[in-house]
């Protein structure tokens, strides 16, 4: 399942190429791209329970390292050529799992109740439509839309830990900000996914 049927690359991104000059060097030829999403599922309830108990600025530091696994994980697997089918699929649903967790257990209390009720829908919205094109043979890809969304999911989440670990009440609005802004990136990505 992990080790078989590498899929060629369909395209190395800029950061991709830093990456690969500078962090990638220190990951294991053994160390696959798959172990390192699969990483993610393990680790998300941990990110959660800390930020849930208030443990924030180590919530905080888990959270940001639980991310980067994300550029880590896909990185990897396209300069190394290890893109599996798996991948494809399990790759944005532990980021999806990752930011439902966070929505659930920060955005909920600290923003609002409906714009963690619109990140959590969009975001079933978009693994419904990955699983009926799944079902009519559509290979998944991600598209630009849905990778800004993320960055932006992950900032937003990041801003709010950082007003809260460091009590800097003013940072709030700048946090709804940037997460308001992953919404609607989330629906261009939809938009443009298509069914």
């Amino acid at each position: 399942m992990w080790r078989r049927n590498f899929e060629p690359t369909d395209k190395v991104y800029w950061h991709d190429k830093i990456l690969a000059k500078t962090i990638l060097r220190l990951v294991p030829k053994w160390i696959l791209p798959n172990y390192i999403t699969f990483l993610r599922f393990l680790l998300t309830p941990l990110v959660a329970w800390l930020v849930l108990v208030d443990y924030y600025l180590v919530g905080f530091v888990a959270f940001l390292l639980v991310a980067f696994t994300d550029v880590l994980d896909g990185s990897l697997a396209r300069t190394r050529n290890q893109i599996t089918a798996w991948g494809r699929v399990y790759d944005p649903l532990a980021d999806k799992f990752l930011i439902s967790s966070m929505v659930f257990v920060i955005v909920l209390r600290y923003i609002d109740f409906w714009t963690s009720v619109i990140i959590v829908g969009i975001e079933l919205v978009i693994i419904i439509t990955a699983w009926i094109r799944m079902k009519k043979g559509v290979k998944l890809q991600a598209n630009l839309w849905g990778k800004i969304k993320m960055f932006l999911q992950v900032l937003g989440v990041s801003i709010l830990l950082f007003a809260i670990v460091f009590d800097v009440a003013s940072l709030l609005p700048l946090a709804s900000g940037t997460l308001y802004l992953a919404i609607a990136f989330a629906i261009v990505s939809l938009l443009t996914y298509g069914i």
